[in-house]
Parts: C-alpha cells; sequence; structure tokens
C-alpha cells in the first residue's frame, strides 16, 4: 500500500509516468422487443425481456496525473490479451525511460505472460520498459484504473449494448470526449491519512 502511495505522491516525470491498468467483463445484451425512444419528459422504455450476445473483455489504461486513458475491446483476456495490450500503450510513451505500471495480482499481470507471448528479445525489450506496483491482496480498490472504469460504468455502459462493434465505438468516443477534456484523478488517501487511520493496527 505505501509503496502505491508513494508513487502517487510523486510529481509527473514525463520520463517515468504512473500508469494503472485494469480490466472488466461486459455482458453484450440484445433488445427482443424494439425500445420507444425517449422524448422530452419522458425517459426511453425497453421491454425487460433480452438476448444474450456473449461476453466482451475492456482493458483500461489511465494516466491520472495527466488525463490521458487507453481503451481496448477484446474478445477474451487471456495472458497474450494483456501482453499485447500493454505493449501497444508502451508505444504510446516513445519519451518514456520506464513506465511505472500498477495493476492487480490477477494471474496474467505479470512478466510471464510477455514470455509467452513474445520472443525473448521482444519480452525483454517491452519489460525494460516497465515497472510493475502491485496493489495488495484484497486491496484493488488502491488502483486508480477501478475510478476510470466506475465512470466509464456511468458515463457510458450503464445500458444495454448488444454487438462488439457498437461496444467498440461508443468506448471509443466516451474516452475520446475524455482525453479531449483531459479529466484527471484526483487522489486524496495520502500516507499520512493512512497512518492515522491504520495505526492502531501497528505493532511498535
Amino acid at each position: 500500500m505505501y509503496d502505491l502511495l508513494n508513487l502517487y505522491a510523486c510529481v509527473y516525470n514525463t520520463q517515468y509516468p504512473v500508469v494503472c491498468v485494469d480490466e472488466k467483463s461486459k455482458q453484450l445484451l440484445e433488445d427482443k422487443r424494439k425500445t420507444i425512444p425517449m422524448k422530452p419528459g419522458s425517459p426511453e422504455k425497453y421491454d425487460g425481456e433480452y438476448k444474450r450476445m456473449g461476453t466482451q473483455n475492456i482493458f483500461v489504461a489511465v494516466e491520472p496525473l495527466t488525463g490521458k486513458r487507453y481503451i481496448k475491446v477484446t474478445n477474451q483476456r487471456k495472458k497474450v490479451d494483456f501482453a499485447t495490450f500493454i505493449k501497444e500503450l508502451v508505444t504510446r510513451y516513445p519519451q518514456a525511460k520506464k513506465i511505472r505500471l500498477v495493476a492487480d495480482n490477477l494471474n496474467t499481470h505479470f512478466e510471464r505472460s510477455f514470455h509467452e507471448t513474445f520472443n525473448k528479445r521482444e519480452a525483454n525489450t517491452l519489460l525494460e520498459k516497465i515497472e510493475f506496483h502491485y496493489t495488495p491482496k484484497h486491496g484493488s480498490w488502491l488502483n486508480m484504473a477501478e475510478i476510470e472504469i466506475n465512470m466509464m460504468d456511468r458515463e457510458c455502459l450503464n445500458r444495454r449494448i448488444g454487438q462488439k462493434n457498437v461496444l467498440k465505438k461508443e468506448i471509443a468516443s466516451w474516452a475520446r470526449q475524455r482525453n479531449k477534456e483531459r479529466k484527471k484523478i484526483k487522489w486524496t488517501f495520502t500516507k499520512k491519512k493512512a497512518d492515522k487511520k491504520l495505526s492502531k493496527y501497528y505493532v511498535a
């Protein structure tokens, strides 16, 4: 926890950006009956029945101090998907010496995912650009990517979406607007607050 709180307290450094990464699944649901569009004074109306169209995975990477995010929809979230997503993320930071990457302890979020996806040379080249910082077990709330995912759920995904292409289009539009407005995340849980809140559990 303190490793992450110290990291979040650092001033912005273009050569060592802090990027938080996480993912979530989204179930695709298609209406069985046509909805009644909203009109002034009346919200959209839809029937309770729906058709399941499978699920999609959504990778989210957010740089809290600059208000930049990169989001990708994939069919699954296996090791190869995570490694490929991080490879694409690295290309977005050509000026960085090292990306300080915050992630939880999901079994795909480790170096072996890169070695199982790429050849030895490419895997090592990518890993040289990444410095992993993991949340404690049962402490994934310390990953600011969860805040971004919560906003995405509230502002973009809190409705039925039945097709992958529609999901990708809606998320891309939402992320583009967020990036344009440089929506940042203000982290307020500091090391000082942690000391005060948790001191009763410490052993002298």
